[in-house]
């Protein structure tokens, strides 16, 4: 018996190694990595500097956390009907319509990026349409409402799988019941689909937030350099005229608290999800 044990034990370390290594190389040493860099000089000596120094760009921390809270929050508002309209369709359209949500997400970043440049410029159509029935131009690109328009519309299909796949699962005799007990469609939405699809929001919120706080190709080429975010100003100490790979990395592991702190604020919500306040 204890022989089968240790060898079911051997078995499970073998399959668990090709991970294992991933996670080494890939995850814990890029972030061993990232915290030498922050705690050291170009001499290799340890120092707080870099760390203390990150406090001088506390304006661009709150503008990046303030425009992906924002987007997430669109995102979640459009998201959320959407998601509970697809579990209601008929089997025969329900795979072309997950193929529409998730077809934008087949297309390059970037390419889907300058798009909305060509929309939204001056001389775009979104101005030419306004002109045509007498109003504008308007100074559409290069604003923090471009900005949060292309997170919203790169991370919308991040917010709407999640909440699908939860809504999907939740037996239709759940809903069926609370309409016995005399809940409306609304009542029914808000006390039980609801609750019950908190998982999926937790989720969306966190694969929403996350890249929307730490993105840098959209605020470059839709807020024009003049909407720094987080993503641009660790870019700059990596590949810009500034380098300075240890700033970078300073501001790269207090950006990491951020999320993860952000992210087990949000993991409380999950303690909950099997109430349904009928």
């Amino acid at each position: 018996m204890n022989q089968n044990k240790k060898g079911n034990g051997m078995l499970s370390y073998l399959t668990a190694s090709p991970y294992i290594l991933w996670m080494i190389i890939f995850i814990i040493v890029p972030l061993a990595m990232v915290a030498y860099f922050a705690f050291t000089d170009s001499n290799g000596q340890f120092t707080f500097e870099y760390i203390k120094s990150v406090g001088q760009y506390t304006n661009i921390f709150i503008r990046s956390i303030w425009l992906a809270a924002i987007a997430t929050i669109i995102c979640f508002l459009l998201a959320y009907p959407v998601a509970y309209i697809l579990t209601r369709l008929d089997k025969n359209i329900h795979s072309t319509m997950i193929m529409l949500v998730t077809l934008p997400i087949w297309m390059n970043f970037l390419l889907r990026t300058y798009a909305w440049m060509t929309l939204l410029g001056n001389n775009g159509i979104i101005n030419s349409i306004l002109g045509f029935i007498g109003l504008g131009p308007y100074k559409l690109l290069n604003t923090q409402g471009a900005v949060v328009l292309g997170m919203v519309y790169n991370y919308l299909p991040y917010m709407i799988l999640p909440l699908y796949t939860v809504m999907i699962k939740i037996d239709k005799s759940i809903l069926e019941a609370a309409q016995d007990l005399g809940c409306n469609g609304a009542q029914v939405i808000f006390r039980v689909v609801l609750p019950l699809s908190v998982p999926g929001i937790t989720s969306g919120i966190t694969m929403v937030f996350v890249p929307a706080i730490s993105t840098f190709i959209i605020s470059r080429m839709l807020g024009g350099g003049s909407n720094l975010l987080i993503g641009d100003l660790i870019e700059m100490q990596f590949l810009g005229n500034s380098y300075n790979p240890n700033l970078g990395a300073a501001i790269s592991l207090i950006l990491m608290v951020i999320v993860l702190i952000i992210m087990t604020v949000m993991n409380q919500f999950d303690g909950d999800d099997d109430k349904v306040l009928i």
